[in-house]
């Protein structure tokens, strides 16, 4: 049994529609990733500014408590803001609360960047509650996105549209790097360091920072919210998706207008059909019948993304501890707080643009080839694979950078053409579209708590603790994405088949669960 509505999304071509829906929810993630990465780059920046010991001839360094929580926060913010925005989104209507995220992720980057107070701990703390509610608004991006985009592809191109929503992050972490390299050389330019006198003991050259310098991370994290502006009126104009209005609010007549509309075709509105198919659909979240049919996918999709964000996060956040062991930055203590911030910023934006941004695009242009299941395999492997070389060669590769480079640049390849990009596709195939957006909640949320462990966790007790201990780190990151290499296996292959075909609810008596896992048969049941 199948709706007319349905069928005329699941076949029709790709049209400038769905490139609208791509660059309106994908410009929610370039700011997404823009604001959830830029705090790395001046992270080191807040320590100079606002913890140096005129006494000390070391630059000032935020205290460990106060970096875990200053990066960490926003982490907490998303997860948070996924849980209640997913479970809104399937009881209110995609379209009513995806301006709601937009509007929250505007106003809490402009008042990061304003963080008042008249001490060290009083900016910090303006600065954290802003970013938590950034993070918040930014969690609800994640379901919504995901399942308005999968709502609205056809069912042949439904992965690489998706993915490419998710791509957009990609674009956001290389604009996190390039905004703030470009800030900090025109800064440079305008406010040089103070000279280097002939005395050996005189290290202000090093140790002070440009009063200015406070202006500089203000305007970086403020400008994250220029694209959520941009798109917000585009956003608040795209009709709620057609699958929402039928299979829950049960108005056919309205979907079928809607995405008739949309699709610039007429559809039969078949409310008496759409009856029958609702009927067949009622079971909630919490029951054995959702367990029986989808719980073996929603623990895959947990698990996995989970495993993955511990080692994504720590690679990411963590950039900056990495970067002066591979050569890339200048130590601390040779370097100015805007010259710091300049290198660290070079350095994250090269590592992006060569290594994070293709494996985003890969994905986009093999997913419908090699499947969702293939390609998050072999990403966990590979991963794990290459921080295990980095892990047994440590010591030859701190004097070979660019080998270093090279090898710590494909651990992000494969994190994005693998599981980071996978792990955010397929909780939005998976799930009756009841429960799509919580679902995906639940499985991005698992991440986030990933991602708190790589923050605070793998940060603060490996990372943190000095340059050799990165090699700790990396054995016990190729741990992890070994273990969300076998976790995968809990779900299932999707590419070619409609969103109700996998999920059973269009009454053929099959789900994603009853397929064998890793195929795209449809043949073969318990």
């Amino acid at each position: 049994m199948a709706l007319a509505v349905l069928n005329a999304l699941d076949s029709a071509r790709t049209q400038w529609y769905h490139v609208t829906a791509i660059v309106i929810a994908g410009m929610g993630f370039f700011t997404d990733a823009y604001d959830l990465f830029c705090i790395s780059t001046v992270s080191k920046l807040l320590g100079r500014l606002y913890y140096f010991n005129p006494d000390s001839k070391v630059p000032g360094k935020l205290p460990p408590r106060v970096n875990n929580i200053v990066i960490g926060v926003a982490l907490v913010g998303t997860l948070s803001g996924q849980l209640v925005f997913g479970w809104l989104g399937d009881k209110l209507g995609r379209k009513k609360v995806y301006g709601v995220t937009l509007i929250m992720m505007v106003i809490c980057a402009i008042c990061s960047g304003l963080s008042f107070g008249s001490s060290a701990p009083a900016v910090m703390t303006t600065l954290c509650f802003f970013r938590f509610w950034l993070g918040f608004g930014i969690g609800g991006d994640y379901p919504l996105s995901a399942t308005i985009m999968s709502e609205y592809a056809n069912k042949m191109t439904r992965g690489a549209f998706i993915a490419a929503v998710f791509a957009m992050q990609g674009v956001g972490i290389i604009f996190a790097g390039l905004v703030s390299m470009v800030l900090s050389r025109i800064f440079l330019s305008f406010y040089p360091a103070p000279a280097f006198h002939d005395s050996p003991t005189d290290y202000a050259h090093v140790l002070s920072t440009q009063p200015q310098a406070d202006y500089l991370w203000r305007i970086v994290l403020m400008i994250g919210a220029l694209p959520a502006i941009v798109t917000y009126y585009w956003r608040m104009k795209m009709p709620e998706t057609g699958r929402y209005t039928a299979l829950i609010e049960g108005n056919a007549k309205q979907a079928a207008a809607d995405m008739g509309k949309v699709l610039d075709i007429e559809i039969q509105a078949e409310q008496e059909k759409l009856a029958q198919f609702k009927a067949a659909n009622e079971y909630p979240l919490l029951s054995m019948e959702f367990y029986r049919r989808h719980g073996r996918h929603l623990i895959g999709t947990m698990t996995t993304w989970f495993l993955l964000d511990i080692a994504f996060y720590s690679q990411n956040l963590t950039q900056k501890d990495i970067f002066p062991v591979m050569g890339l930055t200048h130590k601390d203590v040779e370097v100015n707080a805007l010259q710091e911030m300049f290198e660290t910023s070079r350095a994250m934006f090269v590592i992006a643009f060569f290594g994070t941004f293709p494996g985003y695009w890969f994905t986009v242009f093999f997913i419908e080839k090699l499947g969702r299941f293939k390609i998050q395999l072999v990403g966990f492997f590979m991963m794990s694979f290459f921080m295990l070389i980095i892990g047994i060669k440590y010591d030859y590769l701190t004097t070979n950078k660019y080998m270093f480079a090279t090898l710590y640049g494909l651990t992000f390849f494969f994190a994005n053409f693998g599981p980071n990009s996978t792990t955010f596709v397929l909780p939005a195939e998976l799930f009756p579209t009841r429960v799509r957006s919580t679902c995906h909640a639940l499985s991005a949320a698992a991440g986030k708590a990933g991602a708190m462990v790589g923050a605070f966790g793998v940060q603060n007790y490996t990372l943190g603790k000095g340059t050799k201990d990165i090699q700790k780190a990396m054995f016990f990151l190729a741990f992890t994405n070994m273990l969300g290499f076998c976790f995968t296996f809990l779900v299932t292959e999707t590419k070619g088949r409609s969103l109700e075909e996998i999920s059973g609810e269009d009454g053929s008596g099959e789900t994603a669960g009853t397929q064998m896992t890793g195929t795209n048969s449809s043949s073969v049941t318990r």
